[in-house]
């Protein structure tokens, strides 16, 4: 007769807790998603400014790309560094767009910008280790810091500096602690579309060496400006640590792909936390990328779009009383200060997407002390979700004084 070892009956309840690590916020704007996927679900039309994806499809060389390598190529693992000839090519863009030289070796080819963070985090701090982050800012930052026990150091930024952090507020946040181990920025920066001049990009990297600590460079939007070029960190130092991702200029989110350029001496323990975390990013999207750097005039062509619908979105929401913008330097949002009608962005943006069928992302997803005064507009749309966007809002009863 079998014994009985104490194990529970069948339905009685495991009642061990998760582990405080992973008691993080929600990314909002992935709730916002859920509530208009359900509002669609109920038949109402919505037109989505809530999320960063682009309107625009892969491009169709990395589509056909991505199809031969079905029917011909086996698809196994890569080597967990990534393809050598995308790899290679990522160091050829830099030369191209840049007139910067890279060496392939440093290229490190990521699971989407978020595995490029991941993995930068852990590799370059320990628990209790201090992050500084810009507010507003994208909200995975401090909740994958915060899961991994790295301290998310928040500076908060203003319209008068572009909404970027500045010399001073990082060495008087030093000053004030207990020092920095490092500080992330991304120019173009989500939500506000703002970028770093060189001039700052390079000044802030000398305040990281003054204070011994890793700069981390997010460029996820470079390609999508639509005034003065974008700078990117490499041009300054080859000890700081860039992510940046297929996701944006090449519209490529949902095929996972992306890549950094690390320091040459940190490349080993990029490749040994790559093998044991993920192995190797897709090989069928790294196919895919490689292709992509080929579409020159089809992305270029989805860039003018943003353009126009910037344009159009800017003059639009001015016209409505949504007036107060710092203009978007980069990527594709807007973001609005709502104070005069909110101090509850959550609620005024649950309100927009009942009343109009507007999805936006409340200014609380990048900024936890004043982001109920903000709403942010992704313009990554259609130019008709631009124009829809308008009408509705000219009709609505809280922007009519109603």
């Amino acid at each position: 007769m079998p014994q009985d070892h104490g194990a529970p009956a069948q339905g009685e309840r495991f009642d061990r807790p998760l582990a405080e690590r992973s008691e993080i916020g929600s990314f909002i704007v992935m709730d916002v998603m859920r509530a208009a996927a359900a509002a669609e679900a109920a038949g109402q039309s919505v037109v989505h400014m809530e999320v960063g994806q682009p309107g625009t499809a892969a491009p169709a060389a990395a589509r056909a790309a991505a199809a031969q390598a079905v029917e011909a190529d086996r698809l196994g693992y890569t080597l967990a560094l990534g393809l050598p000839e995308l790899r290679a090519r990522i160091a050829r863009h830099y030369a191209e767009r840049y007139s910067v030289d890279i060496d392939p070796a440093r290229v490190v080819i990521t699971s989407g910008s978020s595995a490029g963070f991941v993995l930068a985090f852990t590799a370059l701090f320990d628990r209790g280790d201090r992050l500084a982050l810009p507010s507003p800012g994208y909200p995975c930052y401090r909740q994958i810091s915060t899961a991994l026990n790295i301290e998310p150091v928040i500076i908060e930024t203003g319209a008068a500096d572009r909404w970027m952090p500045t010399r001073a507020a990082i060495e008087a946040m030093a000053a004030r602690g207990n020092g920095l181990d490092g500080l992330l920025v991304a120019s173009p920066a989500n939500p506000t579309g703002t970028m770093l001049t060189p001039e700052r990009l390079a000044d802030l990297i000398a305040v990281c060496r003054e204070q011994n600590a890793w700069f981390i460079s997010d460029e996820i939007y470079h390609g999508l400006t639509y005034g003065e070029p974008e700078a990117t960190a490499l041009a300054y130092s080859d000890d700081v640590i860039v992510i940046n991702s297929f996701s944006k200029y090449f519209s490529m989110t949902g095929w996972r792909v992306g890549w950094m350029v690390v320091p040459e001496r940190t490349v080993a323990t990029f490749e040994k936390l790559t093998q044991n975390m993920y192995i190797a990013a897709p090989t069928i999207s790294q196919v895919a990328a490689l292709a992509a750097f080929e579409a020159t005039e089809e992305l270029e062509a989805n860039r003018a779009r943003y353009a126009q619908n910037r344009e159009v979105l800017m003059a639009g929401l001015a016209g409505v009383g949504l007036d107060q913008i710092v203009p978007a330097d980069g990527a594709f949002y807007l973001y609005v200060d709502v104070g005069h009608l909110t101090d509850d962005s959550l609620r005024f943006a649950r309100r927009m997407l009942d009343e109009t069928g507007i999805a936006v992302t409340p200014g609380l997803d990048f900024d936890a002390e004043r982001g109920g005064r903000f709403i942010r507009f992704s313009y990554a749309g259609t130019p008709e979700d631009m124009t829809a966007c308008i009408d509705r809002l000219r009709a609505w009863d809280v922007l009519r004084g109603g």
